[in-house]
């Protein structure tokens, strides 16, 4: 059995008789392309990956706003109920330093002082979206202006209806 062995070792090939031929190793890897084709597509599921987590993130950012703005209502109608007045800042209700998840303060303006009747939110219409008092977030981009269609208001956080509505300002049809 061995010698089998040998002898096949042995076995003539090609112009050289009776030497060696060392056995012929097939080294499988992957080509260029290959490797190409492989980081494409990891670099487009990075990709969809990172957009999908950019959305949820805002999507998340967006809820806590509104959650926040609900969570500050309690405490103004409480303000209002102990003074028979809404407060004129958020520092009368001790929330002076609250931020939305972007950074930006809280805003709010009560509609007990006509003087500020300019800086009052207002839907499509022009027509306030609220009786009692104005609370939101500027949103994303931070700007903000009275009017909920002008393009810096888009994305505001807003409480509107008196309070039926706390959301993107974007989704409110009065």
């Amino acid at each position: 059995m061995i010698a089998s062995k040998i002898q096949c070792t042995l076995a003539p090939s090609g112009p050289r008789r009776g030497y060696a031929v060392p056995p012929r190793i097939r080294v499988r890897g992957f080509t260029i392309v290959e490797i190409m084709i492989a980081v494409a597509v990891v670099g487009i599921l990075a990709t969809i990956a990172l957009s999908s987590y950019a959305q949820y993130r805002e999507r998340t950012q967006r809820l806590q706003a509104a959650s926040d703005l609900g969570a500050l209502q309690p405490l103004i109608s409480r303000y209002a109920l102990d003074h028979n007045a809404y407060p004129d800042t958020l520092v009368d209700i001790d929330r002076a330093g609250a931020n939305d998840p972007w950074g930006n303060p809280y805003h709010y303006i009560s509609h007990d002082d006509h003087r500020t009747r300019g800086q009052w939110r207002k839907d499509h219409n022009i027509v306030p979206i609220n009786s009692d008092y104005d609370l939101w977030s500027n949103g994303k981009d931070g700007q903000s202006s009275a009017p909920l269609t002008a393009r810096d208001s888009r994305d505001d956080i807003v409480r509107a209806n008196n309070g039926r509505f706390i959301g993107l300002a974007s989704d409110f049809d009065p």
